[in-house]
């Protein structure tokens, strides 16, 4: 059932209006569990729209399975998806800082609240990225150190690569997962692939894992994977490659290759003169789990990140 969160009035009678598709069984009972998929905080990342998708596909392929809700929110900022921005166009605010929104305030702000409020009550809230215009990423969570033992469980039914905790004085307030895990509501963030593209194997991988996740849930009967186990990690195990001149990057790896120190990632190469300007190796043994997609660098530009045991 395709139902209206949002709807604001814009110029030139033209409407914003935030939608989401809510699965039930046909007979509910009224103690169903619920979870929440939702997507499109930025417009430059679409990894989510084939989750949302491939989920809302499956689904209805094996809609007797189903025994709880599903709602899915592919585009809580459908302006930034049309006009391929990260922020809402016009008054250019991330979305992503205004939670729990408002409601006597402006466009972004309602909307906010608006989904805030919708989301309130789920058991659980699974909000999908995409990476940014400049990184590959492996498939991986982000989660805060402060709610490890609430969200562990669910992370690791999801069949990610990886599962990263951050120190919870990082995270902003504002941002959707940091005010739903304050009233209650169990939420991460799953990061992938990389901005403006989809890729999806990536995708598949991580609808397996909300399968298996509902089915952990009670929310599926059906057939599921085993989930993958995921590399858990934190800041201290991650180490950031940065290049030391500008040029351009040309990468001798892939996400997800476990390297020894030494390996050569890459080369930073200077065209005109045909010279190769800097050979980029890895400082330590450890798997890509980030990779400079976006070739054009300068010096300082982050190239990759390798994630391993902490070597002291």
């Amino acid at each position: 059932m395709i139902e209206t969160v949002a709807s604001v009035n814009l110029m030139v009678e033209e409407v914003l209006k935030i939608k989401k598709n809510r699965l039930m069984p046909d007979f509910p009972t009224g103690s169903e569990k619920r979870i929440a998929i939702v997507s499109g905080i930025y417009g430059d990342e679409l990894q989510g729209q084939y989750v949302c998708y491939e989920l809302t596909r499956r689904i209805k392929a094996d809609y007797d399975k189903l025994k709880g809700i599903v709602d899915i929110y592919p585009a809580l900022n459908p302006l930034g998806l049309e006009a391929k921005t990260r922020e809402i166009p016009g008054p250019e605010l991330e979305m992503n800082s205004l939670f729990p929104g408002s409601p006597s305030g402006v466009m972004g702000e309602y909307a906010a609240y608006s989904v805030f409020e919708d989301l309130r009550g789920a058991d659980f809230c699974l909000d999908v990225h995409g990476s940014n215009m400049y990184l590959h990423e492996i498939l991986q969570i982000r989660m805060n150190d402060d709610c490890v033992d609430e969200l562990m469980p669910y992370a690791r039914a999801l069949n990610t690569d990886m599962i990263w905790i951050h120190p919870s004085n990082q995270v902003k307030q504002g941002s959707l997962v940091y005010e739903l895990n304050r009233i209650g509501v169990k939420s991460f963030v799953t990061e992938a692939s990389y901005a403006y593209k989809i890729d999806q194997n990536y995708g598949n991988q991580l609808v397996d894992g909300i399968f298996a996740l509902m089915k952990e849930m009670g929310i599926w009967t059906g057939e599921t994977i085993v989930p993958r186990e995921p590399l858990v990690t934190n800041d201290a195990e991650m180490t950031f490659i940065n290049s030391d001149v500008s040029g351009i990057f040309i990468p001798e790896v892939t996400v997800s290759t476990f390297v020894r120190k030494g390996t050569q990632i890459g080369t930073v190469i200077d065209v005109i003169t045909g010279s190769v300007e800097e050979v980029v190796t890895a400082p330590r043994d450890g798997v890509i789990s980030a990779l400079r997609e976006y070739p054009a660098i300068e010096e300082g530009s982050l190239l990759a990140r390798i994630v391993g045991p902490h070597t002291r």
